[in-house]
């Protein structure tokens, strides 16, 4: 039987943008999951078999490059066209090193700008609690 569930739409939501390559990225690794190819992003890289490899070796670097293939092509259909025309020429793991050394300064950033708002957060004495829990949360 065909699984029939697919992910892919949402891919279509939004394209990668500084501010939200860890929503993105999440969500890729997702998609990648529910098609069996995640571990193209955790795993070892597998290394081209050597000419006196078995048909097994062979076969699964191939089944391995395909499915890094078609992780690199959910990346890059994820993504802006800028950040495309910069990554069409690489793998899924290397784009994701780039991506990660472009945005994720900028995500650390905003994490604690918003948790330092966060611990400066006081409640003043007599004032009603509901405004300061819904800020809270």
């Amino acid at each position: 039987m065909v699984n029939s569930l697919s992910l892919r739409s949402i891919l279509d939501v939004n394209k990668l943008t500084s501010p939200n390559f860890i929503d993105r990225f999440r969500n890729i690794k997702i998609l990648l999951k529910q098609e069996k190819k995640a571990y193209v992003l955790n795993g070892p890289v597998l290394e081209k078999p050597s000419d006196d490899a078995t048909n097994e070796e062979n076969e699964a670097y191939t089944v391995y490059v395909d499915d890094l293939d078609q992780a690199t092509c959910v990346m890059l259909a994820s993504i802006a066209l800028d950040l495309k025309k910069q990554h069409e020429a690489i793998k899924a793991l290397d784009i994701i090193l780039n991506l990660r050394e472009m945005f994720d300064k900028e995500s650390h950033t905003e994490r604690f700008d918003i948790s330092r708002e966060l611990f400066r957060c006081k409640m003043s004495e007599g004032s009603p609690r509901k405004p300061y829990v819904v800020k809270m949360i």
